[in-house]
């Protein structure tokens, strides 16, 4: 059974929160054009143990992407799939890229000596 939230802890954005009709009013769509979208595979929404589709922030953040790129770029289902799952790979690199910044960073602060500076803050010479 997943825990319960406190009340004052913020909602993290992929926590399942929405049914599908308020899922549906959020983005202004149809139900049936989000279980198309699911079907399709753009979205993958939780399902309770009743299987009942819970969606996120995430999934509305997602949903409302495939709605910019269908209706202003005119990009198939197709398309879209392939642009949401590079956006996908892109945050996963970018999220481990920053990890070995991070890393690096705490390497070269403690195994490097602090660069001498003169009294003004200049490069010593």
């Amino acid at each position: 059974m997943p825990r319960r939230r406190p009340p004052d802890e913020p909602l993290r954005d992929d926590e399942p929160c929405y049914v599908i009709s308020i899922a549906s009013r959020l983005v202004g769509l149809h139900q049936q054009t989000l279980r198309y979208y699911e079907r399709a595979g753009l979205i993958r929404p939780h399902r309770t143990s009743g299987n009942i589709r819970m969606y996120s922030n995430a999934d509305i953040h997602r949903i409302r992407q495939a709605q910019r790129l269908i209706e202003e770029l005119g990009v198939n289902l197709a398309g879209v799939e392939v642009v949401l799952r590079m956006s996908d790979q892109l945050r996963t690199l970018q999220a481990e890229l920053d990890e070995v910044k991070a890393e690096l960073d705490t390497i070269r602060r403690t195994r490097l000596p602090a660069p001498a500076v003169d009294s003004e803050g200049r490069p010593a010479r």
